[in-house]
């Protein structure tokens, strides 16, 4: 892909590939997994702590260098991360930041002009995770570019990886969707096949009486869910080897079982407005919580 190609949401390359770090494990596994994203698009990878380290400047000052305690691990926080990705990919053209607020927001404004972004996450249970969770929940709900939360036992890379097959979450209005164009465009920079996955339950109250009305509402429901992953493969080149699985049951359900099997799940966000504000729908919040792979949460266009 050359420098000057655009991605799928018309913006040129030259944006960056944002990491958010913090100094934990989970973030340096989420530095190497963007640095090997960007060198396969080409992009800038940019490296951002945001912490509230001004609440400190009454505390301990750091003997040598003069600065508050909080301020020097910051910097160390994003010397560490810079460090990880240019060991990573020494190809790839890398920055930092330490921007002095909450990482919710400070996350949220730097998706504005993000090529994407990618955050770990610390684990599946506990306080710490739920706290961790609730930042990814949050820059999810109103980012405004793809948001990359690197849940499960991801191996650590944006290449083939271990399953070779990127997995799409098919939404209501999946034609032309920038949900199923980033699915797309991660399939075709891998080299691997992509999945639609679409689910589809059966009526509550699914006639039964006559013979020949058996299955009816139910194969209906089916056969929308069929037309529905076709349309989110409309725009599929014709080299990129796809697959469609339409599956009974509950959408959150579905992924999270595929997931298990896969690289990356994407999802599209039509975030709705709640009583906190932009909350993200049902099924993008239940796989952030609890998928087996990467999810990339991709906003929607209302």
């Amino acid at each position: 892909m050359s420098a000057s190609a655009v991605h799928a949401y018309g913006e040129p390359l030259e944006l960056p590939l944002v990491v958010g770090v913090d100094g934990s494990e989970p973030s340096l596994r989420a530095v190497g997994w963007a640095a090997d994203e960007a060198a396969l698009r080409g992009a800038a990878l940019r490296l951002v702590y945001a912490s509230l380290w001004e609440r400190y400047e009454g505390a301990s000052m750091a003997t040598d260098l003069g600065k508050p305690s909080e301020e020097v691990m910051a910097e160390d926080i994003v010397r560490t991360a810079e460090r990880r990705a240019r060991h990573r990919q020494p190809g790839v053209k890398v920055t930092t930041d330490v921007l002095p607020e909450e990482p919710e927001y400070g996350l949220v404004r730097e998706s504005r002009s993000a090529l994407a972004m990618v955050l770990g996450c610390r684990g599946r249970s506990g306080v710490t995770a739920a706290l961790l969770g609730s930042v990814s929940v949050a820059v999810a709900g109103h980012a405004h570019c793809p948001v990359i939360v690197l849940r499960g036992s991801h191996d650590n890379q944006a290449r083939a990886g271990t399953h070779g097959r990127i997995v799409l979450g098919v939404g209501e209005k999946p034609a032309g969707s920038a949900a199923a164009r980033f699915a797309i465009e991660e399939a075709m920079l891998r080299r691997v096949p992509l999945e639609a996955v679409r689910a589809w339950r059966r009526p509550l109250h699914e006639p039964t009486a006559h013979p020949l009305m058996v299955g009816g509402p139910a194969h209906l429901e089916e056969a929308q869910a069929a037309e529905l992953v076709e349309g989110a493969l409309r725009d599929a080149p014709a080299e990129l080897e796809v697959q469609r699985r339409t599956v009974e049951g509950y959408a959150r359900d579905a992924l999270i079982a595929v997931s298990r099997e896969s690289d990356l799940l994407v999802v599209g966000a039509r975030r709705r407005q709640g009583p906190f504000g932009l909350q993200l729908g049902r099924v993008a919040h239940g796989v952030l919580h609890h998928a087996a792979c990467p999810v990339a949460v991709v906003p929607e266009p209302e």
